[in-house]
């Protein structure tokens, strides 16, 4: 089984969320069931079919995040001090055409989320820049076409 690489942030977010789906969403969604049945014929019973479809995506969370958990690498940042940039580096970017400024951290695919600013190591922009240091422009191939940035800052928090 290949490991999977996470910020120790990342690992701890995911061990909430399987802990608030085992200990909250589950046993509320079993007392939905038990509440819908008691009204009677299952088969035109729309609040039981909706607590059932959600308890299918509940278990099926819960298997997916025990599955990632399991395969974890954690990848301790204190013992990165380099000025290339690796896994977990926050980097300050300027897009070399707008002149806008954008900071990203370079994390793992479970934990990426861009509205936070946080990029995984394996999409288009986190693969060009590992790797690269600060004063370096960078050309990344996104969907919308080729984009340069030059790369300001590499940090590891």
């Amino acid at each position: 089984m290949e490991k999977i690489p996470m910020t120790e942030l990342g690992f701890t977010r995911l061990e909430k969320e399987l802990k608030n789906l085992k200990s909250v969403e589950r046993p509320s969604i079993i007392a939905q069931i038990s509440e819908a049945r008691a009204h009677g014929d299952l088969s035109e019973n729309a609040e039981y079919h909706a607590a059932k479809e959600k308890q299918s995506f509940v278990e099926g969370r819960i298997m997916e995040l025990e599955a990632v958990i399991s395969r974890a690498e954690v990848i301790d940042l204190k013992d990165h001090a380099a000025e290339h940039i690796k896994f977990g580096a926050t980097v300050k970017l300027i897009d070399e055409e707008s002149e806008e400024e954008i900071t990203y951290q370079i994390v793992g695919d479970y934990e990426a989320d861009i509205n936070r600013g946080l990029i995984s190591n394996s999409a288009p922009i986190g693969r060009a820049l590992i790797g690269k240091t600060a004063g370096t422009s960078v050309e990344v191939t996104t969907p919308k076409g080729i984009r340069y940035y030059e790369v300001l800052k590499v940090e590891y928090k």
